[in-house]
Parts: C-alpha cells; structure tokens; sequence
C-alpha cells in the first residue's frame, strides 16, 4: 500500500465513524474508515478507489459539453464494480441549469463547461452548500459548417460576430463569399458553451445573438449537428467531441487562421479553448462516501477519458490542483 493510501486512511478514520453514525449511511463505510479507500493505486497523488465497494447513488447533473466525457467515467465506473443496485446518473441539461439544480440541493455534483457565477455560488451558499471546483478536461470549442461550404474554410473571431449576429447572408461576412443566406445554431442560455462563445466573441454582450434572424437554440447537440448538416448557409458551434464524433457530417473552420488540435490547444494558440470542470460540495463529499469515491474515480481516469471522446487533457497544474484538493476535503480542510 503506498503511503499516500496510508496517510489517508489514517486522516479518514474519524470521518468514517461520523458517517457510519448518520441515519441510511452506515453500510457505506466500515469500522476502518472509507472501505473503498483501501486499493492500491497507480495515480501519483489521489487513493485508489474500488467501485466493487462502492454503495449509494449518485446524483449529476449539468453540462452537456462534459457529459460525452461523463458518460465515459460512468460506463467504466460500472465495469469496474460499481452495483447496479445503485445509480449514477448524469442529466445533461447545460451549466446554467445544473448550477440552479446544485443550488437547490437537488444534485451532487455539477458538471460545467465555464466557471460558477458569483449569484451562483451564492444561491448555493443559502443552503449550506460552498462549491469546490474540480478542473477535469480541456474543450476547444468548435465552429462547424455544412460540408456544402466550401468557401468559410477559416474565419477571424469579428467575422464570427458577424455570421451569428447582424449579417443576412454570407457575403456580408467577407468579400468574395457567396450570397448564401445565413441560418444560425447556437447551444441555448443555460449552456456554459452559450456563456464562453458569448464572452470570447461577443464581449460578454448577449445581444447580438440573441436578437440574430434565422437563430436556432437548442441545449441539445445532436439538435445543433443535425440543423448544421441539413443547409448549405448553416453555421453552429459545440464542443469538440461532438465535432469528433460527426466530423464525417460536418466541416470545421479553423479561427484566427488555428485549427482546434493538442498541439494548438495546449500550446494556447486556438483562442476557443477552455477547462472543463465538476463542482461539488465538502460536506456533501465527506457525507456521501460515494460521492467522493466518484470524483476520485474520474479525477484518476481524466485524461484518459477525455482523449477517448475527443477533448484535451487538462494542463498538468489544473488536474494536479484537483486531485490535492480532493485530498484536503477528505482530510477536512474544507
């Protein structure tokens, strides 16, 4: 047993006992602490953890950006020994949206695709709740066009400001683009997505996009790549793994003249990068066992899965920042 297991166990006994106390939570632990503390572990810094000793459900809820990845960390979760007596659900239904969930106490863990909002945070703190952020991926959010388009190989951020705002059709974004009308698809207010493009693009400014003609939301990706791919003037934008995995449907456009690739995005070099994240609560963590074996869980396979769907690993300080925090939780520190 490595002697960040050790260390850890020894940190966890009283916690163990607490938990063991509480109504409904008692076969979650042993008289030792944290039963699914005690693997072994290749990671350099978190426990090894046992989803065979895993019990308890799991509530998620959030971005749908996150979820591709999610929907990775739980599969394995469950191959790996997690009981199908209990659940880990994953509700995919845009940051905003889960943050109001979380704030509401009505989930565990938020998944989200830009940072929590200070009104955010706060509606979560009237409850008792202070949210840890938990830095799980890299995205490159990615601009897709028809594959009838030929021409918008490569645009510059003003020109995105143009397609998904003012202009009618392509010609008004450059000279020398055809006279294809414009139909917009754009993730809905409640995406993280919505949030970051607006911010990168837009300047925080909602507007223009919001009063666009011929603008489709949709919390939906599978809505936005399918709206994409049925019209010639059609430009959307998502997450990477979405791109990935319709790329055969779809045609990328580089911005500022860079192509979203690993080199590019963790070199910063293409402007619509951003870290993905789960959020959750100390005590909620240190109340439900289960929760904070499922953080551990995904924290360890990270960069893993995220490859396996298509985004980026996050930059080496970010996850190594998570996974110390995970640890300071467990040791009380929060």
């Amino acid at each position: 047993m490595n002697k960040v297991v050790l260390l850890l166990m020894m940190s966890l006994v009283t916690i163990g006992f607490v938990v063991a106390g509480a109504a409904g939570e008692a076969e979650q632990v042993d008289e030792t602490g944290l039963a699914w503390i005690l693997d072994e572990s290749d990671d350099d810094i978190l426990p090894g953890i046992n989803p065979l000793e895993v019990s308890g459900d799991i509530i998620v809820a959030g971005s749908s950006t996150v979820f591709p990845m999610a929907e990775e960390v739980i599969a394995r979760w469950y191959d790996e020994g997690y009981s199908n007596q209990y659940s880990t659900t994953y509700t995919s239904i845009g940051s905003g949206a889960g943050f109001e969930r979380f704030g509401n106490g009505e989930s565990d863990i938020s998944g989200a695709s830009r940072p929590i909002k200070d009104s955010e945070a706060e509606k979560a703190r009237s409850i008792g709740l202070e949210p840890l952020e938990f830095t799980v991926a890299t995205d490159a959010v990615a601009v897709v066009v028809n594959p009838e388009n030929t021409w918008a190989t490569e645009m510059t951020i003003g020109e995105l400001a143009l397609a998904f705002s003012v202009a009618e059709t392509w010609a008004e974004v450059r000279a020398g683009w055809p006279q294809v009308e414009i139909i917009r698809y754009s993730p809905g207010t409640d995406s993280g997505t919505f949030d970051y493009f607006v911010e990168e693009v837009f300047d925080k400014d909602e507007e223009p996009i919001l009063t666009a003609p011929r603008v489709q939301f949709s919390e939906d990706d599978n809505v936005l790549v399918q709206g994409v791919e049925g019209d010639k003037g059609a430009i959307g934008y998502f997450g990477f793994a979405y791109y990935v995995e319709e790329s055969d449907r779809l045609s990328g456009v580089a911005v500022e003249g860079v192509t979203p690739n690993a080199r590019t995005v963790d070199a910063g070099e293409y402007p619509l990068a951003r870290p993905l994240f789960l959020y959750s609560d100390s005590g909620i963590m240190r109340s439900k066992p289960q929760v904070a074996a499922f953080i551990a869980f995904f924290l360890t396979y990270a960069e893993e899965e995220a490859a396996d769907v298509g985004y980026f690993p996050a930059a080496p300080e970010r996850i190594r920042a998570a996974k110390e925090q995970w640890l300071e939780v467990m040791d009380g520190l929060y």
